[in-house]
């Protein structure tokens, strides 16, 4: 129940970050402003403490130290994965019925379809390979937090490597949980698909089909790009062997 609260709080907390995001857009800020405002749900995460599906990749470093089995690992990631798309479906909802899709002159809305079209329209293997991207600079973030002693230091450690993924528009498996659902909401208010100006080609990626594919691919992504270009890396190089030297 403790694992599946923290879960649903994070899934939560990265889409009121995206939320965050889309407004900052809806105003006219620059992508790279936004990307910086997007930084709010990592905080919330890291600071607030909950448990998100992405940084948990990092359990691969415990896996390989034979502190963690393989099946407890990939029971975590599974239940955690589940919990986080609660959260996220969730805050889709709650953002929904206040209104924020006509907020802002119905900009939100607009950007919510703009964003959501041009991820739903990602091939298989491009929202794979930006799901690598994506993951090592959020687990480099989570890194780099270990190594500060203040809220102020924590929040500086994480505040460039996501500002970085989102502003290269990167694929993180739970901010699309909550950005394509809400774009496909906003594509079917006829004032704000008028006001977006898109074509029916852009409209029509915006199906349940596209999204799962986006999400199993970014999935995948995402943990290898943790698990194996962040967690298993540094294991290879501070931890290996360490465990074989600590039984003599």
């Amino acid at each position: 129940m403790q694992m599946t609260m923290l879960g649903i709080m994070a899934g939560a907390f990265i889409s009121l970050g995206a939320m965050n995001y889309l407004f900052t857009l809806a105003q006219g800020l620059p992508k790279l402003a936004a990307a910086v405002t997007f930084c709010l749900g990592l905080v919330l995460v890291i600071i607030g403490g909950a448990e998100l599906f992405t940084s948990n990749n990092l359990l691969a470093m415990a896996w390989a130290q034979r502190k963690v089995s393989t099946k407890l690992m990939l029971r975590n990631w599974m239940w955690i994965w589940l919990a986080n798309m609660i959260g996220a479906f969730g805050t889709v909802a709650l953002g929904y019925f206040a209104g924020i899709l006509h907020a802002v002159d119905m900009n939100v809305g607009i950007q919510a379809i703009k964003i959501a079209s041009s991820k739903a329209g990602l091939g298989f293997s491009e929202a794979f390979f930006r799901g690598i991207l994506c993951n090592a600079l959020v687990c480099m973030a989570v890194w780099l937090v270990f190594a500060a002693r203040t809220v102020a230091d924590k929040i500086l450690a994480l505040l460039f490597p996501i500002t970085a993924f989102v502003s290269m528009g990167f694929e993180h498996c739970i901010a699309n949980m909550f950005i394509i659902p809400l774009g496909m909401l906003a594509a079917a208010d006829p004032a704000i698909a008028a006001a977006a100006h898109v074509t029916p080609e852009v409209l029509a990626t915006l199906s349940w089909g596209n999204f799962v594919q986006n999400i199993v691919a970014a999935t995948l992504g995402n943990i290898i790009g943790g698990s194996v270009l962040v967690a298993l890396m540094y294991y290879l190089v501070y931890l290996r062997g360490q465990a074989g030297q600590n039984s003599h």
